[in-house]
């Protein structure tokens, strides 16, 4: 899940401020794990002060509301107990320079009128234009969503009758290349498989980049709807034949590419990139404790943290209704806090709010089903080829738990098409990395390991033979 926070990943935050100067919009930008993160407060005045928004333009986040702001003597303060931010800045000749905190970390950031453009990253495996290959913008319908998807579908040539492969993303809001902290990984997997006869059709998520939908309320089981959509038409494009079509799923990908391939015969095969074999609750808990100890998080505070997870998902699994799932959440959670002084609730802000923040995450549409759903479930009824492999140092979905329960469900329901490789020294997104850590994501160039690279794709073409 690609989705473990990245610093700043929903940062809401609220600047009120005093003096006709400071409306307007003003532009920022965040230095985090060696990239750049824009951000945008939009002031305007009103009768009791200010009131602001902000924009975090690469992330795709806009018009979130700010939640409290001073502005004083030409210093700007602002706050944002629930996220555990803080900015601090001074206004002189049109510039505000201060500091931006969160978590206790802090980061320089000057804010001003002027526009920042995006940062673009060089990465080495970036493909570079004019590509070898056919490429086309696509879009396709998602009839029973009533939405419409964008994306990018390549061909080894323009004319012909290839095998073809649909990229799924992870966790979270992700556009058609999987684009995460300056890396591109599904641009640089379609490149490579098409390079080698294998066409590609990679799209937004619904509700990111060009396609249409809502990606706040929807959960696992409507991503797999997307991607039945995205197979039928690629049925209908003469240039791919029906009889070779396949799935590579990247994490959540890897959940949802046997949930379609069970009630699917017209997939021929599926590829798992870190899927999960594992039911969600027991994989968040694993994921937190691994993530934890990387960060250097003390044992007992581990300990402690789960203890409280465990309980918590404990209730969601035996929940049939959400009002009073709400209700038991918040009654378990508020003890908790009672009976743990050091419980981690950020200064500045009131037990209700901080409950209500808790509640309301755990209850969201894709974390209720995600906590609940067992892939064993789905793997079970697969009957087509499945290759499944994963990085010893993954520290999101762990090798060594999720192969084995992946390749031990498929084969109780018969499948004896199943290939699994760990790869070492690799993470998440299938960098050769030091630690798996996700902290190091950013700092590595690399984007995916040619070895992995090469390994999938000779696998997808002895299947499509």
């Amino acid at each position: 899940m690609k989705n473990i926070a990245v610093l700043l990943v929903l940062v809401i935050s609220t600047i009120g401020l005093k003096g006709q100067e400071i409306t307007g919009q003003w532009n920022g930008a965040l230095k985090v794990q060696g990239m750049q993160l824009r951000i945008v407060f939009n002031i305007t005045g009103n009768d009791k002060g200010y009131s602001s928004t902000m924009d975090s333009p690469d992330q795709g986040a806009k018009g979130i509301p700010v939640t409290m702001t001073t502005f004083t003597d030409s210093r700007l303060k602002l706050e944002i107990p629930t996220m555990r931010i803080e900015y601090n800045g001074e206004l002189k000749e049109n510039v505000i320079t201060g500091t931006f905190k969160q978590n206790g970390m802090e980061f320089p950031m000057n804010l001003s009128k002027e526009k920042i453009e995006k940062q673009v990253v060089k990465r080495s495996q970036n493909p570079v234009q004019p590509y070898p290959y056919y490429s086309e913008e696509v879009t396709f319908p998602n009839a029973k969503a009533g939405i419409t998807l964008a994306g990018t579908l390549t061909m080894p040539a323009k004319e012909g009758k290839f095998p073809a492969v649909i990229l799924i993303t992870g966790s979270g809001p992700q556009n058609r290349d999987e684009e995460l902290m300056g890396h591109k990984p599904f641009l640089v997997v379609s490149d490579y498989l098409t390079r080698q006869g294998i066409s590609v059709l990679r799209y937004d998520d619904r509700g990111v980049g060009q396609s249409k939908g809502i990606f706040k309320t929807a959960t696992t089981v409507d991503f797999a709807s997307d991607v039945e959509s995205a197979i039928a038409y690629l049925k209908g494009r003469k240039e791919i034949d029906p009889k070779k079509i396949g799935l590579v799923g990247h994490s959540e990908g890897g959940i949802i590419a046997p949930m379609v391939s069970a009630r699917n015969k017209d997939v021929s095969f599926i590829v798992l990139l870190a899927g999960t074999g594992i039911r969600g609750d027991k994989l968040l808990l694993l994921q937190q404790e691994l993530v934890a100890k990387a960060a250097g998080v003390a044992e007992t505070e581990i300990q402690k943290s789960r203890e409280i997870n465990t309980k918590a998902f404990e209730i969601v699994i035996k929940s049939v209704d959400a009002e009073p799932l709400k209700a038991d959440l918040r009654k378990f959670l508020a003890e908790s806090m009672k009976n743990s002084p050091d419980y981690a609730k950020p200064k500045g802000v009131t037990d209700e709010d901080f409950l209500s923040l808790q509640v309301n995450q755990i209850t969201s549409p894709w974390m209720l089903y995600f906590i609940k759903y067992d892939p064993a479930i789905a793997l079970e009824k697969v009957k087509c080829p499945v290759l499944a492999v994963n990085g010893d140092k993954d520290l999101q979905v762990p090798s060594k738990v999720n192969l084995p329960a992946i390749e031990k469900a498929l084969k109780k329901g018969g499948n004896r098409q199943v290939t699994t490789i760990e790869f070492p020294g690799l993470n998440h997104l299938f960098q050769e990395c030091k630690t798996g850590s996700p902290t190091e994501y950013a700092e590595i160039d690399q984007t995916f390991s040619p070895v992995a690279l090469d390994a999938v794709t000779k696998w997808i073409l002895l299947k499509t033979k």
